[in-house]
């Protein structure tokens, strides 16, 4: 009988042969250790209930995504469309909206992100050999109708004898990367069908989270080093575009020779900026009051680690599935927008709903 195959990609690299899996909240320095490291990290991560994920394979190439079948040649089978459902209905989503506002006006925030989580059963069954939903047919399938520069898959199946994970993503936007001493930084902030739909009120939420960003990186840079190097840069995606800022530093000499090096930056910049608000101890607290549903992977950071390099996505656009003691499987996928002093609530629930459809479409069984 054939074993439970796992592997992981992301923006090109492909990795088998899962060896190991270590915790981040605890073993962060293993980061240091040859890899290459996988790593998924949910967005309730370092010290609010979270898993922090790293997983070492023994092969890497350049091999690129899955295609657009899986390796025994099955396509992709989720969902039907009528199946999703909202963990925020419409209501409940614009009256959050709201909420955020009178934060807003009382001072206590300046930006929110609130989101919410779609679910739908998808019983384990797909992949031949796993018998869990076929992660690399929906790798592909997005990697066919929507390209992103920082696609990723890591799929390590329950009965490989190391902790299971199975997340496919989509994701726009860089966290972090690293690379001969120099952190960056992408933060996305503003979304619209086409560049004309880009609003004042997208500029200026960007802005305010380049500079958390900015600060963020500051706290793990060397003093003077960290700069904004491009500013409200306008990206093209399937379906609609994106504000885009970049953000660079030098590790301070502290950080860059220390044994928890990756300890470190984490718990510095965790969780991204641009998914979580401003200022970022505030609004996670009036997340966790408002949001109905944890996000898991969604929100958090997708990538890899390899000794002195390494890209980590936030994982946006980003699928997880998982079977739980009470069902026989359930894909979900998050969805949600930036709240300030002048956000319309219904135009905010319409951002969540141009954000997913697209994503959602190519995972539900009649998409072609």
């Amino acid at each position: 009988m054939d074993e439970p195959t796992s592997w992981a990609s992301f923006a090109g690299r492909l990795a088998v042969d899962v060896v190991e899996c270590v915790d981040l909240e605890h073993d962060a320095h293993r980061l240091a250790e040859p890899g290459p490291w996988f790593v998924v990290v949910d967005f309730e991560s370092f010290g609010r209930g979270g898993r922090a994920r790293a997983w070492r394979f023994a092969r890497v190439s350049d091999g690129g995504p899955p295609g657009g079948t899986s390796p025994s040649g099955s396509a992709w089978q989720g969902p039907e469309p009528g199946d999703w459902h909202s963990s925020m209905d419409r209501a409940t989503y614009e009256a959050a909206v709201r909420r955020v506002r009178e934060h807003v006006r009382e001072g206590t925030v300046y930006q929110v992100n609130v989101c919410r989580v779609l679910q739908a059963p998808l019983p384990a069954r797909g992949d031949r050999v796993t018998g869990e939903p076929d992660a690399a047919a929906l790798a592909g399938r997005l990697a066919v109708g929507n390209p992103a520069p920082y696609a990723a898959a890591v799929h390590v199946p329950a009965g490989s004898g190391v902790d299971p994970v199975w997340v496919v993503s989509a994701s726009p936007e860089l966290y972090l990367s690293l690379d001969g001493g120099d952190l960056g930084s992408g933060p996305i902030k503003g979304t619209a069908r086409t560049p004309a739909g880009l609003t004042a009120k997208d500029r200026a939420e960007n802005v305010m989270i380049t500079d958390l960003v900015r600060n963020d990186l500051h706290r793990v840079c060397r003093p003077g080093t960290v700069a904004v190097t491009d500013l409200l840069a306008v990206e093209e995606h399937p379906g609609l575009v994106h504000l885009v800022s970049r953000v660079h530093g030098a590790l301070s000499e502290t950080v860059a020779t220390s044994a928890d090096r990756w300890g470190s930056v984490l718990r510095a910049t965790f969780p991204p900026g641009s998914v979580s608000g401003a200022p970022k101890s505030s609004a996670l607290r009036i997340i966790e009051e408002l949001e109905t549903a944890p996000r898991g992977p969604y929100c958090g950071a997708v990538g890899w680690v390899d000794g002195g390099r390494a890209e980590l996505a936030v994982g946006i656009r980003t699928f997880w599935w998982e079977r739980g003691p009470h069902d026989d499987g359930v894909l979900r996928f998050g969805t949600g927008a930036g709240i300030t002093w002048g956000s319309d609530p219904a135009a905010e629930w319409r951002e969540t709903e141009l954000k997913a459809a697209r994503l959602v479409g190519l995972a539900s069984t009649t998409s072609r």
